[in-house]
């Protein structure tokens, strides 16, 4: 009978602990979207749902409480039949088999002083596992099995012109829901390739697979002649930067964020990358200059200079792989034009792949690609594609038809 009220309260533990998380949840939604919340007038709603979810929590503890405290009843219960039985059976020994009186109240006294013992160890039984299912979910978290397996026995890549293949590369992340379908193309040494193309084309899934996030269902990817799928992770993304649309930022200081592309830089090597990144400026506007903390997920900075501070984090990195997925689609124009500046240093002389959807911006890449439903269906030049007058130049003329701020001589260019 324990037992049952064991697994009982193993069930609503584990309710319990879920409903704290949603809890917790809800609670960061409403903080990280205050805005959103405010501008929308959300408060009654988000309160409403935290209430809700409070309301769960607080039935489901009730419940915990009534099963957990069934315990002492029961033992109560069956302590009060076994001690009858007791008295049954030492008394017929006594009056019909000629047993001692003293061995039948010895017996008894040793019973009953076992009696209190067992209750609270039922009692200690349920709380344990009670307590025991947080425990449980972390560990099986920390025993699941890893999504990267470990290669570290396979031989560093080496990188010396960083020339880029991807050939006849598949994927998808659903099954018979293909991404990319069979894409090829190449990215030569020390130039730029710019993907361009609608949304879902599969643009930044390429990235994804260069950076080895995921792996192709056929194909292969070399650089500089070498399957990176037979060379190890950290090797690779070592020697590549990476640069995207939604930057992150770590709760530390500006100093700190952008020394972790490279580990152990030294304080000039981070002030050169900043002033290669049009970033040293503002930096020394604030306060406290490079120890300026900038709040979770960089909340204290302006989005034009969260991403002057990734360009400097993979200035630092110094690496001969560029990727840029996006890198200036959310900014302002002067910010945008300043990131622009910090981008075509950071590109300058090494291998760089770029999504980009502002085609201004990519005008004078050695190569562009067209991504659309998994496969490229255009490739060129900036003017060669527009001559061909196919997807590229349909989207660079609508394009230009929703930013008249750019001048003749700009589009001549």
């Amino acid at each position: 009978m324990v037992r049952k009220l064991v697994r009982r309260v193993k069930g609503l533990a584990l309710t319990q602990f879920t409903g704290n998380a949603q809890i917790l949840e809800t609670m960061q939604e409403s903080l990280q979207g205050i805005r959103t919340v405010k501008a929308f007038t959300l408060e009654q709603t988000m309160g409403e749902r935290i209430d809700a979810n409070i309301a769960a929590v607080q039935a489901n503890a009730d419940k915990m409480a009534k099963v957990s405290n069934r315990s002492g009843p029961l033992m109560e219960t069956l302590g009060g039949i076994a001690v009858a039985l007791s008295l049954m059976y030492g008394g017929y020994r006594v009056v019909a088999t000629g047993a001692t009186p003293g061995q039948f109240f010895s017996f008894l006294t040793a019973f009953l002083l076992a009696y209190e013992p067992a209750k609270r160890l039922a009692r200690l039984n349920i709380e344990l596992n009670s307590g025991l299912v947080g425990a449980r979910m972390l560990l099986e978290i920390i025993d699941s099995p890893p999504s990267e397996p470990d290669d570290s026995d396979k031989p560093a890549l080496a990188i010396s012109e960083a020339r880029v293949e991807l050939s006849d590369v598949s994927f998808s992340y659903r099954p018979n829901e293909p991404v990319l379908k069979h894409v090829s193309f190449v990215a030569e040494p020390g130039k730029m390739t710019a993907l361009v193309g609608p949304s879902g084309g599969g643009k930044s899934t390429v990235l994804a697979l260069l950076l080895r996030m995921y792996e192709p269902l056929s194909g292969a990817i070399t650089i500089d002649g070498q399957k990176i799928a037979e060379r190890s992770r950290h090797s690779l993304r070592q020697q590549t930067a990476y640069v995207g649309q939604d930057v992150y930022l770590f709760r530390d200081t500006v100093r700190a964020n952008i020394a972790f592309g490279k580990i152990g830089a030294s304080d000039d090597e981070i002030i050169a990358a900043a002033k290669a990144a049009h970033a040293h400026d503002f930096i020394m506007g604030f306060p406290l200059g490079y120890d300026t903390p900038v709040g979770e997920h960089g909340a204290q900075l302006s989005g034009g200079q969260r991403q002057r501070i990734a360009v400097a984090r993979a200035l630092l990195r110094d690496a001969p792989l560029v990727l840029l997925d996006e890198a200036t689609a959310a900014l302002d124009s002067e910010s945008e034009k300043l990131v622009q500046e910090a981008i075509e240093h950071l590109c300058k002389s090494r291998t760089t792949i770029v999504i980009a959807h502002r085609l201004h911006t990519i005008m004078h890449a050695d190569a562009i690609l067209v991504v659309e439903g998994g496969e490229i269906v255009e490739r060129g030049r900036h003017d060669d594609l527009l001559r061909q007058g196919g997807r590229y130049a349909s989207f660079f003329r609508l394009q230009q038809r929703h930013t008249p701020a750019l001048a003749p001589a700009d589009l001549a260019s």
